[in-house]
């Protein structure tokens, strides 16, 4: 696939006023990881308003959209020419996210090792 465009899409719970930090520490986790296998070669972009350019190709398009009672989505878009390749993750609890610390917790205490988080 010849990439064109990366774009991270980030929605968030409820209103703006509830969730302040833009982008989400967890979509930035994803930018890091996606530029990491790219050897940290791409640039971030976040927002378009006011970029009369085309997005470069070495860019990784960053945006973060709230409302209604969404949880937590993201969604990375690998664009190319004809074609659109999308991995979703939609949490719509927040007991996905308490049950992922519990079983971390519980990973942790069963090691005889110390780790670093």
């Amino acid at each position: 696939m010849s990439l064109v465009r990366i774009l991270i899409l980030k929605l968030l719970k409820n209103t703006i006023t509830e969730k302040v930090d833009s982008p989400s520490g967890t979509a930035k986790m994803i930018a890091d990881g996606i530029n990491e296998e790219f050897d940290h070669e791409m640039n971030f972009q976040h927002g378009r308003h006011g970029n009369e350019t085309k997005r470069g190709k070495k860019e990784i398009g960053i945006h973060a959209l709230r409302g209604g009672t969404i949880v937590g989505e993201h969604s990375v878009l690998f664009a190319g020419i004809d074609e659109i390749i999308e991995i979703n993750h939609i949490a719509l609890s927040r007991k996905v996210f308490a049950n992922g610390a519990v079983q971390a917790a519980i990973f942790l205490s069963e090691r005889k090792m110390v780790y670093m988080i």
